[in-house]
Order: structure tokens, then sequence, then C-alpha cells
């Protein structure tokens, strides 16, 4: 069985009010604070990690910076890692994506409430506009975003595809804190056929501030966050 269809099942009770709450949400969603919308994609998120077969061992959101306007860089292994990061963050978060995702139920909609923004790697000039409204949403309004500089998924498992320089001009321009993370196993989750459970590591590791960086070109600073995910990835493997 398909694991998407089986958490569905085992949320059938749940499902019809939690998608007309998302639904009114991203409908409207400067009628609500963007606390009150995060915390019910968490919810979602943990109902559909909870019910899947799936350990999910989160380690180091103690290290969050304090203040909101921040950005989340990290490998990406699979579907489930979008679901994974929801689930893990205690606080509004938006997401840069590829275009292709953009118009799917439910991604829709989670788009329309987050704030995210729609990238067309294609396009040199419309991926200039995402980076350039990235960095303004952070350093102006003070959101956090994620960001998978690898720009899709590795599809070799554990073993890191490259890291685009481009992706990391948002946080050079916004002169923000970047928190790398780590997905380990997560490429098996959604990816594959079966509901078996299934072990699922993500580490987030220590912010590193600006002015670490701020002497750094971006394909240095891309080179910087890929070795230290390597690591953590190496330790654990």
């Amino acid at each position: 069985m398909n694991r998407i269809v089986y958490m569905c099942l085992k949320n059938i009770p749940r499902i019809p009010s939690a998608w007309f709450k998302l639904c009114k949400y991203a409908k409207n969603p400067d009628k609500y604070s963007r606390k009150e919308m995060a915390d019910h994609i968490r919810y979602i998120m943990n109902l559909a990690v909870n019910s899947g077969n799936i350990n999910l061992k989160i380690t180091g959101t103690e290290m969050f910076p304090e203040e909101d306007g921040f950005m989340f860089y990290g490998n990406h292994q699979g579907m489930f890692d979008a679901v994974a990061m929801l689930a893990a963050i205690d606080r509004p978060v938006s997401a840069v994506f590829k275009k292709e995702l953009k118009d799917i139920p439910f991604v829709k909609q989670i788009v329309a409430i987050t704030g995210s923004y729609a990238m067309d790697r294609e396009d040199v000039r419309q991926s200039m506009e995402v980076i350039m409204n990235t960095a303004k949403a952070v350093s102006e309004q003070k959101r956090n975003f994620i960001i998978f500089p690898e720009g899709t998924r590795s599809k070799n498992g554990n073993v890191m595809g490259e890291f685009h320089a481009g992706s990391f001009k948002s946080a050079q321009k916004a002169k923000c804190p970047i928190v790398p993370f780590v997905f380990i196993d997560s490429y098996h989750v959604l990816d594959k056929e079966g509901t078996e459970p299934m072990n699922v590591q993500l580490h987030f590791l220590e912010p590193i501030p600006y002015e670490e960086y701020k002497p750094l070109k971006t394909v240095e600073l891309a080179a910087m966050v890929k070795e230290r995910i390597q690591k953590v990835i190496d330790a654990n493997t």
C-alpha cells in the first residue's frame, strides 16, 4: 500500500475538519496570524508523521535563533522532507520551491498560507526576482525561509547532489543567520512503495551568523554548508 494512502486511512475522522480549516486559512490568509496558521499546518504534518509508521528523530531545534528572520538550508532526499520540516519547526516558516508543484491540491493551500515562493529554474529573471523577494521578506518582514540548495531531490539516498551557489544569494542579501539541516534516510518514506516502519533523522545544526559568512562568495558559502551537512551524514550512517 502507498504510505500516503495509509496515512489518510488512519486519519479519516480528522481529515474533513483539518482540510476545511486549511482551506479557510488559504482563502484569506491576511485575516489570521501567521502563528495560528503555522500551528495548524504543523498539526496536520504531525498527524502524517505519527500515523505513517515513521520514527522521526529530530535534534537541534533548541539552537534556532531567538529572533525570526533567518533561513534554513539543507539536503533534499525525498517528498517527505517538506512534511518533516513543517512538523519540526515550531514557528511560522515559508519556502522556495519549484514551480511545478504550485497548483497541486494541498500544496497550493500550504503555499498560500505560508506565503512561499515558486521558482522557475528555467527563467533566470524570475529566479532572481524570487531571490530578491525572499531576501526582502527575511530582512524586512522577519520571516523564516526553507531552501533546498540542490534544487531537487538527490535521488541517491544519503549521497548529496550539487549545492547551487545562487540559492545562497538570498541569505547574503538578507544578512541573516543560516540554519543548516540534515536529512538521513528520508528518501525511503514517500518515494518508495510500502508502509513498513521507517527511521528518519532530521538534524538542525548550529546557526551560522552573517558575520561568519560575510567574507565568503556564494560558491564558498555553499561549499561550507554542504561540508557541515556531510560531516553529520558521515557520523550517522
